[in-house]
């Protein structure tokens, strides 16, 4: 077996990267730096770096079909225009629960922004919250919203199976990833089951991804690795560890999309572990042996059209030029 190459492509040292997602048409990778509440850009030819900051933590962000963005901010749901710096909120969840944020979300194959938008509780320390205060929602693209369930903990990674009649999900704090039966016509899930339990080294399960082949990968925070799992066997196949400990998700990128980008956290470590982990909040990106052409983007379908939508300005948006032999 040849050796595995990890390579840090940008030092930055976010707070909480969280949710990369791959944009092909700009060779783009786009993430969240959840605390500091900054979406980001990398353009991986040119080694830039684009940030818009928001008014509050920022968890996820995906493309939109008709152009744009979408990403969740608190407990809203927007669409964000990179090109004027506009946020649109679309919708807004458990205005009741004023220590609640969303925390993972993705779009699913019928451009539904997926509840992968559970909330969750906000933390006192990283990974340390009141429990079962979370819900899992979705928003569809006449701009309703559905809430599927209650009693998260942290909602994080999720993602559907290449035949669209699966859906996966992780409430980390059950240390397992699990899957629904999903219907793709209606967003319906229904029969949840486990699908792999983490094992005590792997600690616990965060951001997920699924390959060409159909199997998950699942990022470890506090486990310094992303494990490759077999949903129908429930084994785990490979392990390719980092040399961070607070790893968060992962996703596939590239122009033929055999490389994986992972991201990863800082908060949270005592000083003696960012002198021993001095990467910790970098972009990693892992090359793996073969291509993910097929590797599946969904594009979210909801309208934002200025007239059904209230408009917010995002505090600032920058721009720097990265060396890429940092």
């Amino acid at each position: 077996m040849s050796s595995i190459k990890i390579e840090c492509v940008l030092r930055e040292n976010y707070r909480c990267g969280e949710s990369p997602v791959w944009e092909e048409a700009s060779n783009s990778l786009l993430f969240v730096d959840i605390p500091s509440k900054n979406i980001c850009r990398w353009d991986s030819v040119s080694n830039r770096v684009q940030r818009v900051t928001v008014d509050a933590p920022v968890s996820s962000v995906a493309l939109r079909q008709s152009g744009g963005y979408v990403a969740t901010i608190g407990t809203k749901f927007c669409a964000l225009n990179w090109e004027d710096q506009s946020v649109f909120v679309l919708a807004t969840v458990d205005e009741d629960k004023k220590n609640n944020r969303f925390n993972d979300g993705k779009v699913d194959p019928a451009g539904r922004y997926f509840a992968a938008l559970g909330t969750m509780a906000e933390e006192t320390a990283p990974a340390v919250l009141e429990r079962h205060q979370g819900s899992l929602y979705s928003l569809f693209p006449d701009h309703s919203v559905k809430k599927y369930f209650d009693q998260v903990d942290i909602s994080n990674g999720l993602d559907w199976s290449l035949d669209h009649k699966i859906f996966y999900y992780i409430d980390s704090l059950s240390y397992k990833v699990d899957a629904f039966d999903y219907d793709l016509q209606t967003g319906q899930i229904a029969n949840r089951r486990i699908v792999y339990k983490m094992e005590k080294d792997e600690q616990i399960p965060d951001g997920m991804c699924i390959d060409a082949e159909g199997k998950l990968w699942v990022a470890c925070y506090n486990g310094g690795r992303i494990i490759r799992l077999d949903p129908e066997t429930g084994k785990r196949l490979q392990t390719v560890k980092l040399p961070v400990d607070k790893t968060t998700s992962c996703c596939f990128g590239g122009k033929d999309y055999s490389e994986m980008y992972v991201t990863c956290a800082r908060d949270g470590l005592s000083a003696e572990g960012l002198l021993r982990q001095p990467d910790a909040g970098n972009i990693f990106k892992y090359n793996r042996s073969r291509g993910q052409r097929t590797c599946p983007i969904f594009l979210c379908r909801v309208n934002c059209s200025a007239s059904l939508l209230s408009e917010q300005k995002a505090l600032k948006i920058t721009e720097e030029l990265r060396d890429g032999n940092q």
